[in-house]
């Protein structure tokens, strides 16, 4: 995301990707629309598959509306693919699950290209505690020790399909598909996966924290730059 983007949402007097794309569409049809999102994206976090839709009148055809959108944006946002939906549909609330991931760079010296996309851990980890920790995870729980306070959403309890720890090179990505995630549920669930990895926590305290439903005793919020939503689903999530 560039530098300057204070995420998706529309903010006024503030550059963020939502408005963008919506001046861009405003300036290639004339009409003026309400891109609706699967979800918020903050500053400084990544998306390589989000969703979202709108409604036009203009019979511009949908094959040339990446194209045409793109020309109007910044060079860091880009429409990847379009397609006409049925009227009904949501990009929010027809959504079935989403994919997260968490890129860490584990190399003894950070890289000084990929600064604003990863976050640096020099410190060597532990990839097998970290999936052992991962797979308690796996499940249907009230994921209150993993978010944020203040966050708006009353209820607590997701369901997470899939959390894998994958290493590549000195690269370690914590990936997490789920039905739904918290405010910023994978950041922390990644802080407490890397103090597994660093020997500070245990992979069987895991079921203790999930149980105790209290932020205090999770691992920190990792800085935004190394999340990315990678892809977002509308039909089966396997």
């Amino acid at each position: 995301m560039e530098k300057g983007l204070t995420g998706w949402q529309k903010q006024p007097d503030k550059l963020n990707i939502q408005g963008e794309i919506e001046k861009a569409i405003l300036e290639i049809t004339g009409e003026k629309v309400d891109l609706i999102a699967s979800g918020r994206t903050d500053a400084g976090v990544h998306s390589l598959g989000q969703t979202a839709n709108f409604k036009i009148e203009n019979q511009i055809p949908v094959e040339k509306i990446p194209l045409a959108i793109n020309s109007k944006l910044k060079k860091t946002i880009r429409v990847k693919s379009a397609e006409e939906v049925e009227e009904r549909f949501h990009s929010r609330y027809n959504c079935k699950g989403k994919k997260y991931r968490y890129v860490i760079n584990n190399a003894p010296i950070e890289s000084a290209l990929y600064r604003d996309y990863e976050l640096h851990i020099g410190n060597k980890l532990d990839i097998q505690k970290m999936q052992e920790a991962a797979n308690f995870l796996v499940g249907k729980f009230d994921f209150s020790a993993f978010k944020s306070s203040g966050t708006s959403s009353k209820n607590s309890v997701r369901e997470i399909y899939k959390a894998e720890i994958i290493k590549t090179g000195d690269r370690i990505n914590i990936e997490l598909t789920g039905s739904g995630f918290l405010y910023n549920m994978v950041r922390i669930i990644s802080g407490t996966l890397v103090d597994v990895g660093l020997g500070k926590l245990e992979p069987q305290e895991i079921p203790k924290i999930i149980e105790s439903k209290n932020r205090d005793n999770a691992g920190k919020t990792l800085p935004p730059q190394g999340l990315y939503l990678v892809e977002v689903y509308y039909g089966d999530v396997s």
